[in-house]
């Protein structure tokens, strides 16, 4: 009987530990994205933004490249928000319809889907903040398992409303800039 007795301990240890990493994410939840790495050739995560990206240089988008793209990827789309914007978030920019089987964006590329910034236009429009502390801009790029379907001129709310169940992954890059 007394040789059982360690056994049924072992036995016991091994199933609690069998358990502890549990079942991981599950892809079907829209909370379980995986982690895509969003970066720049422009500037490093929570690096400056070159003024040639910004209102007062060139005011075109800078390169960004995606690493990590999962299988399944049909599309990405991209957000670029300020905020730190005195009036709270100020969206820069509203893309789509990224290829899915390029994991990058050249400078100044124009994506087949642009929405309207808060400057009321479509496409990029660079920081531009009042004069004072650094503002952060943070690009968030969406690896999608289906196009996003929108029109043209889509606002930042209708890409997250269409996105929604449909993110494999997703990242950000956060630059900064001041305007002296």
């Amino acid at each position: 009987m007394r040789l059982w007795a360690p056994l049924i301990t072992i036995g016991a240890l091994a199933g609690l530990l069998a358990g502890c990493g549990g079942p991981g994410p599950d892809p079907a939840d829209p909370q379980a994205a995986l982690s895509l790495a969003v970066s720049s050739s422009a500037f490093a995560d929570g690096g400056q933004i070159p003024p040639r990206y910004t209102c007062d240089g060139a005011d075109v988008s800078p390169p960004l490249t995606f690493n990590g793209l999962p299988s399944g990827v049909r599309e990405l789309a991209l957000l670029v928000e300020d905020p730190d914007a005195p009036d709270g978030t100020f969206v820069h920019w509203v893309a789509w319809g990224i290829d899915g089987t390029r994991p990058e964006l050249g400078e100044a590329e124009t994506p087949a889907g642009s929405g309207t910034n808060d400057f009321g236009h479509a496409g990029y429009g660079g920081p531009c903040p009042p004069r004072g502390p650094a503002h952060r801009y943070v690009f968030t790029a969406f690896a999608l398992s289906r196009p996003a379907g929108l029109r043209p001129g889509a606002t930042a709310a209708d890409l997250r409303s269409a996105i929604d169940g449909a993110v494999l992954a997703e990242g950000t890059l956060t630059g900064r800039y001041a305007r002296a």
